[in-house]
């Protein structure tokens, strides 16, 4: 028991990935990941461009 224990712990070393191999079930999945992705910036990208959805604050009745 030494008397420096205090201070910051060095991180476990994770072990590397291995690269494995993708059949074309997982290759077809990515891709069309990818091609949802891409729809999804397209349709935030024309969303935003727009005013917001409600239009005109407090909501009044017709009644006086």
């Amino acid at each position: 028991m030494s008397g420096r224990e205090g201070g910051k712990k060095k991180p476990l070393k994770a072990p590397k990935k291995q690269n494995k191999d993708m059949d074309d079930d997982d290759v077809a999945f990515k891709q069309k990941q990818k091609e949802e992705q891409k729809a999804l910036e397209a349709l935030k990208a024309k969303a935003s461009g727009k005013g917001p959805l409600t239009g005109g604050g407090i909501k009044k009745s017709g009644k006086k």
